[in-house]
């Protein structure tokens, strides 16, 4: 962890630009995502990288990465379902994280991934080459993978102008009445618990859409389409319409289905090919552990 104060030469210039002249080694894309990661704060609260530097103010920087820390190329037999010179897609098991991070740099999906190819795009740095998008550790399904540059950059886009298509098959605990909803509702990073997301007016937009698939005694199996992808964001937002996902140990209940993990899978993703410009859409199958759960709600 590192800390320092705002002094008079740097008071009313972007706080972006103010750390990542502090950092030098660091990009300002870098500096941007950990402060959309809440990786670095302001006077100990998360901040808009717009917001203008005041005298004094105290900056945290909180888990930097070293940029020339290497990750090591492992074979874990990743579940690719498609891939061709621009584009790769991974269907990810639960339990498998996606990219490296504090504590965890072996057995992640970038390990497998730096395994099954030489090279990927470092855009999003060295810990997450490739990598345009993130599941969470224990949901399961598929994540679109950059091969090239041209492909990072482009896929990016599309996500940050909300033209992907991405459907989750999510089974909540309680039976929710109406057949569709909307749940518009902003994220910021939780003010009393650092590793949380939570819904806050003075957080980032977020969107998720929902369809009722089916409901079961003291269950709701729906179908999410997410219009932006913040981080939770499907988990927070079930937790605050009450409606909590099964299995979350972060914002569900307490009790816990056995030791099955959260039933969260990222069924579909579409999305415009970087070279062809045509529309691609891929579907995976749920797990075995979610279908088996779903048949014993069947027989209740």
């Amino acid at each position: 962890m590192t800390t320092f104060k705002i002094t008079d030469d740097k008071v009313g210039i972007r706080l972006d630009k103010v750390i990542t002249d502090y950092l030098k080694d660091k990009t300002r894309t870098y500096v941007l995502k950990c402060i959309e990661d809440g990786k670095i704060l302001v006077n100990n609260k998360t901040f808009k990288p717009s917001l203008k530097a005041s005298l004094n103010d105290e900056i945290t920087i909180l888990d930097i990465e070293p940029k020339e820390l290497t990750i090591e190329a492992k074979d874990m037999n990743l579940d690719i379902i498609y891939e061709d010179d621009d584009v790769l897609i991974v269907n990810k098991p639960k339990g498998m994280v996606v990219h490296p991070g504090a504590g965890n740099y072996d057995n992640t999906m970038v390990n497998g991934l730096l395994y099954e190819m030489e090279d990927l795009p470092e855009i999003n740095g060295v810990l997450r080459p490739g990598i345009v998008h993130r599941i969470d550790k224990d949901t399961t399904g598929l994540v679109m993978v950059a091969k090239t540059e041209k492909a990072m950059i482009s896929l990016s886009e599309q996500l940050k102008n909300h033209t992907c298509n991405r459907k989750y098959i999510a089974l909540v605990y309680g039976e929710i009445a109406e057949n569709r909803g909307r749940i518009n509702a902003p994220i910021a990073r939780s003010k009393e618990d650092r590793k949380k997301m939570a819904v806050d007016k003075e957080g980032k937009p977020a969107v998720t859409n929902f369809t009722v698939l089916k409901r079961y005694k003291g269950f709701t199996l729906i179908e999410c389409k997410l219009e932006t992808g913040r981080t939770h964001q499907i988990r927070v937002h079930l937790e605050y319409i009450d409606h909590p996902l099964v299995g979350d140990q972060t914002y569900g209940r307490r009790k816990v289905i056995g030791s099955l993990g959260q039933f969260l899978h990222a069924k579909t993703i579409g999305f415009i090919h970087p070279s062809t410009n045509e529309y691609m859409e891929f579907s995976s199958e749920l797990p075995e552990y979610f279908t088996s759960f779903l048949n014993t709600l069947e027989e209740k």
